[in-house]
């Protein structure tokens, strides 16, 4: 059983890591500075971070010790979570990303694109 939740898990992560990837890649098309970097090939871990202006800035951590939301104003911590309530608010994050994209018709052209 244990062998099995390890393994699951592992796949979580990896999912995770690509999405990361995947939102950073929309957030740099939409002009946000964004970047999601992985260490190695097996996609174990990953350092997201997206600035929205004004120096506010989001960083999300992913890895096999844990998962982490930072959200910081004026290098000023605003918020820290961790575990599904940082994968909520991340969720949070590429809903506004994706609704901005629907509102202005940019879905449509990406999808003719891609």
């Amino acid at each position: 059983m244990f062998i099995r939740l390890a393994e699951q898990h592992r796949q979580f992560v990896q999912d995770l890591v690509m999405n990361l990837q995947a939102l950073a890649i929309v957030l740099e098309r939409r002009g946000y500075l964004a970047s999601c970097y992985t260490c190695g090939g097996q996609m174990t871990s990953a350092s997201f971070m997206v600035s929205l202006g004004d120096n506010h800035l989001i960083r999300f951590l992913v890895s096999d010790y844990g998962i982490t939301w930072t959200e910081m104003r004026d290098d000023r911590e605003l918020m820290k979570l961790e575990g599904a309530e940082a994968i909520s608010q991340l969720q949070e994050l590429a809903n506004l990303v994706k609704y901005q994209m629907e509102a202005s018709g940019c879905c449509a052209v990406s999808a003719k694109t891609d």
